[in-house]
């Protein structure tokens, strides 16, 4: 588990190391939230300047996973954007290559599985991004939404059935 701080570390030390470490993590995860590379980056953004605002909550509320956190910081945010008139006028098939491929997590061939991911219900769409495209453990994932981890594995569980209807479903129409 990430330790929430170094010791010794300015505030600007902190957030230039975090911008360092998980900067593509949450342009991905804001951009398959968004679906819009320019939204991501505005989003990622706003994750960074929220970040540097509660930076203090690390350590008062005993948070030890600062990749989660930011994470959480990350989803809320894209929340957020997506309750605004603009994004209810984005095509959320917007095409994943105008992701740079360096952060692009799906071959072209995978790319089923993506569109499928983006069509699952927010709180199933959440825990799959998270526990497999961000390769959070399961604990992280939960403190990343901030559920407990009973409702996090159910969840999943969940998650996967949908998943795996939706794949047999896509199967059979080819």
């Amino acid at each position: 588990m990430e330790q929430a701080a170094v010791p010794g570390l300015s505030r600007e030390q902190i957030l230039s190391r975090w911008i360092d470490l998980y900067s593509d993590p949450i342009l991905r995860t804001c951009y398959l939230y968004l679906s819009d590379l320019q939204q991501a980056e505005d989003a990622m953004q706003e994750t960074w300047i929220k970040a540097w605002k509660h930076m203090d909550d690390l350590e008062r509320k005993g948070i030890t996973n600062e990749k989660a956190w930011l994470l959480r910081i990350a989803i809320n945010t894209c929340r957020d954007y997506r309750r605004t008139a603009w994004f209810r006028h984005v095509d959320r098939r917007a095409a994943l290559d105008e992701l740079p491929a360096r952060l692009q997590m799906a071959e072209t061939e995978d790319r089923t599985m993506s569109w499928i991911v983006m069509d699952l219900p927010e709180r199933y769409k959440q825990i799959i991004l998270l526990y497999f495209y961000q390769g959070l453990t399961m604990q992280e994932t939960a403190d990343a939404l901030g559920l407990p981890l009973t409702t996090a594995h159910r969840r999943l569980r969940k998650a996967e059935a949908l998943l795996k209807d939706a794949l047999e479903r896509s199967e059979t129409h080819e």
